[in-house]
């Protein structure tokens, strides 16, 4: 298990009522999400038991790969539907939200909050019909973590592929695995994470925070015109150069992470998923497809942004691993001085010469 002193406790959560409606976002969400694919029940209860199963046996082929994990626990999965997944969405973004965002207050409160849930619910519903898995740190019923499994989404993605199921569904289960071992066996992570939202949403929520994004957006639309960004550049426009570095910071943890997750489930190999080059080709292309409305949405929710990332972040560990071998590799987990920059994360030699000279 990897150690290191954290930046901070996270702040308790400020009194009063939040300024989204996490419980309205939970249940617009799942009353407007697609329904899944229609699934015969005995393969349905067979895909459910063997998600659950193979989140405890990829785990084990993550730690052996990774090095890291020793002597934690092995759990299974919670695999949900798509309401299930949005609702537990909604509650972790609450959790990790919720000690950064101003409280509402004013007559008017309600309705606001009202509204911004009812947003955030047409969001998850998009991407509730998407998500195949997901840790989140600060989900489950105690708020220390949870694995969450959604077996509609996986097994779509698997028929659309024509791929062997059980080969997908232990791939799948290998990066989620991936995420949730990132967390539980560096110890600071989790508290380092949250602390950069708060230092970013709470930036974004300061009395003067809107006027003054308000005012940047015509000159950042200009700039978005003028240099083919996308919407990640966007975001990165809109915010100020104090934000811009939380924001860096928290791109290059991002990466890193999708990265060095999508770099296990490959590198794992043919002998736990003997179909893995099929998965990964047409896995990429999938990423990549969808019709005009999709590829929109997909954009102005960053989600193809986060398809670079993947891709970016893996380049930048399987570099680090060819060169310092995995254990080396391990030294990005020590501290959050370790980890890599935006800047290092295309430049991984970068990182190299930092930490390892």
């Amino acid at each position: 298990m990897v150690h290191s002193e954290t930046e901070g406790r996270r702040p308790d959560r400020p009194a009063g009522p939040s300024v989204v409606d996490w419980s309205l976002a939970a249940t617009t969400g799942a009353l407007l999400v697609r329904g899944g694919p229609v699934v015969p029940k005995d393969e349905a209860e067979r895909t459910v038991v063997e998600l659950r199963d193979l989140t405890v046996e990829a785990e084990g082929h993550v730690r052996a790969l990774t090095g890291l994990g020793a002597g934690l626990p092995l759990r299974p999965a919670e695999v949900v539907d798509r309401p299930g997944w949005i609702r537990a969405a909604a509650a972790g973004l609450d959790e990790l939200t919720g000690r950064a965002l101003p409280r509402a207050s004013g007559p008017l409160a309600p309705l606001l909050a009202g509204g911004a849930g009812v947003q955030t619910g047409l969001v998850l519903a998009f991407l509730g019909a998407r998500v195949l898995g997901q840790y989140d740190p600060f989900g489950g019923p105690d708020r220390n973590g949870q694995l969450v499994l959604v077996a509609p989404n996986v097994v779509t993605a698997q028929r659309a592929m024509k791929v062997d199921g059980r080969d997908f569904r232990m791939w799948v289960c290998l990066h989620e695995c991936t995420h949730r071992l990132q967390f539980t066996a560096v110890d600071w992570l989790r508290d380092y994470f949250a602390g950069e939202v708060a230092r970013l949403v709470g930036g974004l929520a300061e009395d003067d925070g809107l006027g003054n994004l308000l005012g940047r957006l015509p000159d950042a639309l200009r700039e978005v015109r003028r240099s083919g960004r996308d919407t990640l550049g966007l975001a990165e426009l809109l915010r100020s150069p104090e934000q811009r570095a939380v924001f860096d910071r928290l791109i290059a943890l991002s990466t890193l992470l999708e990265g060095h997750a999508d770099y296990v489930m490959d590198a794992v190999g043919p002998a736990v998923v003997p179909s893995v080059a099929t998965i990964r080709s047409r896995f990429t292309a999938r990423r990549r497809g969808g019709g005009l409305l999709d590829r929109l949405l997909r954009g102005l929710l960053g989600v193809d942004a986060k398809v670079r990332q993947y891709a970016q972040g893996a380049a930048f560990t399987r570099h680090v691993v060819d060169t310092v071998g995995m254990a080396g590799f391990n030294a990005v987990w020590t501290s959050p001085n370790t980890l890599p920059s935006r800047a290092e994360i295309t430049d991984p030699q970068a990182w190299v010469r930092r930490v390892h000279r």
